[in-house]
């Protein structure tokens, strides 16, 4: 009772927020389906989902030689993208600048530590870190759609620093 309380608290929250920051006219703010007014929920799993996730969702489908360079990683507590990834995203915006019809959904994870909720906000935080680098380079928003799994859905299982620094990620799949 009490956890559906706070997903509905949370969802409503987030909901204004979003609401809020729509209503901008500002051209550069990152809309993950191209509307005006980015969808929001949680999906069964418990993950939240802004965009469009289905469309085309059946997992990586883009050039074969970004299909095993396509995952960034985090530290621990952080969406501040690593100089080392940063050519896994020139490679892929030179891709989507490349191909204007591609779409790309950038999933944002993180290892076991914190609450369900506490890891839906920063895998969101981390998949709009990538997200907003990409734009910077000239990717089209409307190619990009995000979704926080937060630490539902583990690379690695374990409960171990080499365990969790896998789990800390951004992937982007086409």
């Amino acid at each position: 009772m009490f956890k559906n309380y706070l997903l509905t608290l949370i969802c409503a929250l987030a909901l204004g927020t979003l609401t809020a920051c729509s209503s901008s006219d500002d051209s550069s703010s990152l809309v993950e389906d191209g509307s005006s007014e980015a969808a929001l929920g949680l999906d069964s799993d418990g993950s939240l989902t802004l965009g469009d996730p289905n469309a085309n969702n059946n997992g990586f489908n883009g050039p074969a030689e970004l299909a095993n360079n396509n995952t960034i990683l985090f530290g621990y507590n952080s969406e501040a993208i690593q100089d080392q990834y940063l050519g896994v995203m020139q490679a892929h915006a030179k891709y989507l600048k490349s191909n204007p019809e591609a779409r790309v959904i950038i999933e944002g994870h993180t290892d076991e530590r914190g609450t369900p909720e506490y890891n839906i906000a920063l895998g969101e935080r981390r998949a709009r870190s990538v997200a907003r680098y990409m734009q910077n380079l000239g990717v089209d928003v409307n190619q990009l759609s995000i979704v926080s799994y937060g630490e539902e859905k583990p690379a690695v299982d374990g409960h171990n620093e080499a365990a969790w620094s896998q789990n800390r990620r951004a992937v982007l799949n086409y």
